[in-house]
This record gives C-alpha cells, structure tokens and sequence, in this order.
C-alpha cells in the first residue's frame, strides 16, 4: 500500500471514529454489491446516517450519552 493510500485510509478510519459517514465508500459498495438499485444522493444519504444516529426507530443505533 503506498503511503498516499495509507494516509486516506488512515483519515477515512478517523473521520468514521467521530460519527462522520464516508458518502464514497457507501457509494462504491452499492455500486458494486447492488447493481440496479438507487444510491442516495449525498444530501439524503447525510441526513439518512444522522436519523439513525439520533432519531428513533428500530434502525437507531444506541448511544450512552
């Protein structure tokens, strides 16, 4: 791996540390696993990953504080 690959990884792995979705990522997995299928626009996809941080539901993923 060279260092500029390691160097994104490395920042990708921060950035889902801290709560940030990786828009890219999730875009080349739909692509990839389900061909055919609609990905979300970057604006819904956000909005998307925020409601099931912090809104409710069953999809919500659970927090201490």
């Amino acid at each position: 791996m060279r260092w500029r690959e390691a160097l994104a990884q490395a920042a990708s792995t921060a950035r889902l540390m801290v709560g940030v979705p990786d828009y890219q990522a999730y875009a080349a997995h739909r692509a990839r696993e389900h061909p055919g299928e609609p990905i979300l626009s970057p604006e819904a996809f956000v909005a998307e990953r925020a409601e099931r941080r912090f809104g409710s539901g069953p999809d919500r993923i659970g927090r201490c504080c």
